[in-house]
């Protein structure tokens, strides 16, 4: 049987999603939690993998179980046993072909920036700081040179793994709610690290450092080192990835309650 399941998770305690060298990892934790839960060893597949101090709101993962379990049991059970930064959200039965990564047509990423002189204190960690007065409107319209496929190389990390830069952006918008800045991206995949270099590259706009074209240009200039710096992990969320065919994935991040399953 194969489940798909929902994961939000606080990514600063933790040395990103993939299991590694490193620990404490989102997956390590996860793996470890669900197969107390089923009393076998568990592998998970995810969406999209994030980074050392990358949050998820809604990250996808799927894996395959023998062990029968209510929605409420896995929920519960596996919540119990994992890390406190980690809460598994939902469990959906799904069929022997879906699979997290490869189904998912779309993924959403935000950036927050705190845009104020003094530092954060109760979203320390979960935002990235920036003293200096940023124009959100000028963000945006900046941002829009960047909808559509293109190569993405300008905004693409050294060690990226990717064999084509070619990603499609559906839709980016820059918004101010008072002293945040939210930066939110949707795209059908991301090369590595660019939300945060794209992020990047836009507060120097949003300074006036750079012109509002200047986002089109780093773009054309398919060159890593024309580009802004890599913005902080830090202000960095997976909102949720797409699945069409899967409408009973409640990958809108309404979680909501189980039906009762007490009778």
């Amino acid at each position: 049987m194969r489940l798909a399941a929902g994961v939000e998770y606080d990514g600063s305690g933790f040395f990103g999603w993939q299991r590694q060298r490193q620990s404490p990892t989102v997956q390590e934790c996860l793996e470890t939690a669900l197969g107390r839960v089923a009393d076998h060893p568990v592998t998970v597949h995810c969406a999209g993998r994030t980074d050392t101090g990358v949050h998820a709101v809604c990250q996808v993962v799927h894996f395959d179980t023998g062990a029968v379990r209510r929605e409420r049991s896995w929920v519960l059970g596996t919540n119990t046993h994992l890390h406190p930064g980690i809460t598994l959200l939902w469990t959906r039965e799904v069929d022997d072909d879906f699979h997290a990564r490869f189904r998912a047509t779309r993924r959403q990423y935000r950036y927050r920036i705190l845009n104020r002189w003094v530092r954060p204190a109760i979203d320390r960690g979960r935002v990235a700081w920036i003293r200096h007065p940023l124009d959100a409107q000028r963000m945006h319209e900046a941002a829009q040179a960047l909808i559509g496929e293109h190569d993405f190389s300008s905004f693409r990390a050294v060690g990226c793994q990717a064999k084509s830069p070619v990603r499609t952006i559906h839709r980016v918008a820059v918004t101010r709610q008072q002293q945040e800045i939210v930066i939110d991206i949707e795209a059908n995949a991301f090369v590595y690290h660019m939300v945060r270099n794209i992020a990047g590259t836009l507060m120097a706009i949003g300074r006036g450092e750079r012109p509002i074209a200047w986002a089109g240009e780093v773009l054309a200039a398919r060159d890593r080192t024309v580009a802004g710096i890599t913005a902080p992990a830090e202000g960095l969320y997976f909102m949720a990835p797409s699945y069409p065919g899967y409408p009973e994935l409640p990958t809108d991040q309404a979680v909501g309650f189980p039906p009762d399953d007490r009778a």
